[in-house]
């Protein structure tokens, strides 16, 4: 379901004789509630009431916080969110980020979840219909060709976060995941580790090739061989980490560090040592990506790569704005924007034991 969410508005209505929302609901002989419904795209409406609502839109000239409005004189902007994204702690911050640079900025949000598939693409074009002006991708939808196309073809512009290798001509708002993960797989053999265990992230995004490519880089420079069985397969999701921790401990010679591409993962590590009776960071260091709420929600709290989110939901605030208002005074220009991560060290690595693991029951 969509949701319109509207910044706090610093300006009030410019004074004249434009018709109101209201004047639309008594036209329509609906409440206004109702014509904002149908102004959002909304899917809870009628279609007798929406052909209803929409003629009296047509036959009052309304011009509702869309492309027509701003175009017509610096009214708000208002852009989409999009999202379907797996993990609660990454969502929660990316959106926090996201309105809190929409109230400085004066600009309206409708945020809408999508499911993978198709739904992505009705959501796209209803909002297209409905005027949006811009639109923000987080992962996964950053990288769902389809969709690009769909809004490419639109001409709206739209920002991809957390894209590991965005195309020249697109708006993006990203941090080095490959340099990032080389940086934390050297802290971990710097603790002493050699066995280091790898979880991928999901395939179809290149944020989890790179991340990969960062673990290789880091071994190749130490001088160490890269072995098949350490690297495991995962989704992001907290249920595909449990499965890679499982195969990854199961293995004759278990590595003594494991390296998951996100904190979900990284925590169903965590979880699954537990399960085995092994003690994190004694037995078993583990290191995640991302810095969420969940990896401080959990124990031991992890050691992980923080990246900026709600910093990067701003920037791509920001950057969809400016990119709106140029483009309305006739000139456009691409932008990227490389944000910085951090190295954050908690309480779940260590040196490598140097005795007997311990062993549950």
């Amino acid at each position: 379901m969509e949701s319109t969410i509207t910044a706090r508005p610093r300006s009030s209505r410019r004074a004249g004789s434009a018709p109101t929302i209201s004047d639309v609901a008594r036209r329509a002989g609906v409440s206004p509630m109702t014509v904002s419904r149908v102004i959002n795209g909304e899917a809870n409406v009628r279609p007798a009431t929406r052909d209803t609502v929409n003629e009296a839109i047509s036959a009052l000239n309304y011009a509702p916080n869309r492309a027509a409005r701003s175009l017509a004189g610096g009214g708000q902007v208002r852009i989409g969110l999009l999202y379907s994204n797996p993990s609660a702690g990454y969502l929660s911050e990316f959106l926090l980020g996201s309105l809190e640079q929409a109230s400085r900025s004066d600009v309206q949000i409708v945020v809408e979840k999508c499911e993978l598939g198709e739904h992505e693409l009705e959501v796209a074009e209803h909002l297209v219909r409905g005027g949006i002006h811009g639109i923000i991708l987080p992962p996964p939808l950053c990288e769902a060709p389809a969709l690009l196309s769909l809004l490419r073809a639109a001409r709206v512009p739209t920002v991809a976060v957390a894209t590991s290798l965005p195309a020249e001509n697109q708006l993006a708002v990203r941090i080095d995941d490959r340099t990032a993960a080389a940086v934390m797989t050297r802290h971990i053999m710097e603790l002493g580790h050699r066995r280091i265990g790898f979880i991928k992230g999901n395939p179809n995004l290149s944020a989890s090739a790179q991340r990969l490519e960062g673990y290789r880089e880091a071994l190749a420079e130490a001088g160490m061989d890269e072995d098949p069985a350490l690297i495991a397969d995962g989704l992001f999701t907290y249920r595909s980490g449990l499965d890679a921790a499982e195969q990854l401990l199961d293995l004759a010679e278990p590595p003594t560090a494991i390296f998951s591409s996100n904190d979900d993962m990284a925590a169903a590590t965590v979880a699954m040592a537990h399960r085995r009776g092994l003690d994190v960071p004694g037995d078993l260091t583990v290191c995640g990506f991302d810095d969420t709420t969940l990896a401080t929600a959990i124990w031991p709290e992890l050691t992980t790569i923080h990246q900026p989110i709600a910093d990067m939901a701003r920037g791509a605030v920001d950057l969809l704005v400016s990119t709106i208002r140029q483009q309305k005074a006739g000139s456009s220009a691409a932008a990227q924007q490389v944000l910085d991560y951090t190295l954050i060290r908690r309480q779940s690595d260590a040196p490598p034991r140097r005795r007997p693991r311990a062993r549950g029951a």
